[in-house]
């Protein structure tokens, strides 16, 4: 069946959502507080371990780093866009919609949980390429290994940060089932360096989430999600960083 892969994921994300609000009322404030910066240095770093994943390697016996000029100029030229664009403000008006229209006014943590979580779980690799091997293939495994993960996260965060991070499930199903209606189109685009490159500048702004959430906001990563695409599209220059 098409498409099962993301009503798997999504519905992962919504059991995580649940079990983190019942259990984040059995911790005081300062628990919960704990519990957000250990989520936060979590994510940091399972988003170190993807990036350099993709900027390191081995060469005659030594371990060397690479794609840095990749990862600036990406970042760089990626949040330039963003800024102009507003991607962030549209992600908070949208979470200020959910907010209202859930029932959820009076709750100050809303938005931010939905925009933190939404970006955890709908940036890398396994997104868009479990949803495209869904789409062609009718393989759901990848984003049955990702359901997973985002259960765990989600569950997390929520208990942390509050239950605006159980609506990261429309974001993921909207992202992903795009994706896999419309595979048979991406997956040419697709190659295996832009998955490399891909993963590579997803892991970088799962690190900035994760930075939000132990220093507070210090990047506005929604609008440094540009970067995704044009490391995507660096894969399609005549040179390799």
């Amino acid at each position: 069946m098409m498409g099962l892969g993301t009503i798997i994921n999504s519905a992962a994300i919504l059991a995580g959502g649940l079990l983190g609000h019942f259990t984040g009322k059995l911790f005081r404030q300062e628990q919960q507080d704990a519990l957000t910066v250990t989520c936060g240095i979590s994510v940091m770093f399972i988003a170190i371990a993807g990036a350099m994943q993709g900027m390191l390697r081995i060469d005659g016996g030594a371990l060397v780093s690479g794609k840095s000029m990749l990862v600036v100029l990406c970042l760089a030229l990626g949040t330039v866009i963003g800024e102009l664009i507003g991607i962030e403000k549209g992600f908070e008006r949208f979470g200020e919609w959910l907010k209202q229209k859930t029932g959820n006014g009076k709750d100050q943590q809303f938005v931010g949980a939905f925009v933190t979580a939404s970006l955890t779980v709908c940036i890398g690799a396994m997104a868009i390429v479990g949803a495209i091997q869904d789409g062609i293939l009718g393989d759901y495994s990848t984003l049955a290994v990702k359901s997973v993960l985002d259960f765990i996260i989600i569950a997390v965060m929520t208990s942390s940060l509050g239950k605006g991070c159980v609506f990261s499930a429309i974001p993921v199903f909207l992202f992903e089932g795009a994706i896999t209606l419309l595979a048979r189109l991406v997956s040419p685009i697709m190659t295996e360096l832009a998955i490399a490159y891909l993963s590579l500048i997803g892991s970088v702004l799962i690190f900035c989430v994760g930075l939000n959430l132990v220093w507070g906001k210090k990047a506005r990563v929604a609008n440094m999600l540009p970067a995704v695409v044009l490391a995507v599209a660096a894969a399609y220059l005549p040179w390799t960083f």
